[in-house]
């Protein structure tokens, strides 16, 4: 059970960019819980996934597993999700949205780099990509404003 929430029904499993595949369906059940449920709902299931996800994360850490396995995409999840709370509605935030986190999560520039290698266990793996989502919500909503002024 642990294996499948951290890997996020084991997209984190890919051979090929796994963080992007996690990515790819955080993004599509984010925007079907938006639509179907409401913006609410989503924002306050990332606050628990959060939580749940640097508890998971600690004790698979604890029981010998390696620090931000490459795996483990709650993480990612996470992030988009907050992405999309930030900015979403029209298909060009949530495309926005998802491109901006992958961006800055595998860029990791200024302080979401330094969490990255300077925080560890749950908080240093689920601490970059909050803040990944933060800025990449902020962009994305950015862009969308831009456009509607052109």
């Amino acid at each position: 059970m642990q294996k499948l929430f951290l890997t996020f029904f084991y997209t984190g499993l890919s051979p090929k960019a796994p963080g992007t595949a996690g990515s790819i369906l955080a993004t599509i059940v984010g925007v079907f819980i938006y639509t179907y449920l409401s913006m609410e709902t989503l924002f306050l299931l990332t606050i628990l996934l959060s939580i749940l996800g640097i508890k998971a994360i600690n004790t698979y850490e604890t029981n010998g597993g390696e620090h931000d396995d490459k795996s483990i995409v709650i993480d990612e999840v996470v992030g988009v999700w907050i992405a999309l709370v930030l900015s979403s509605g029209t298909l060009l935030q949530v495309l926005a949205s998802f491109a901006f986190f992958r961006l800055f999560d595998i860029w990791k520039p200024s302080i979401i780099g330094k969490i990255d290698r300077n925080v560890k266990g749950g908080v240093g793996v689920m601490g970059d990509d909050v803040v990944a989502g933060i800025v990449a919500g902020i962009c994305s909503a950015a862009l969308f404003q831009l456009s509607q002024m052109l």
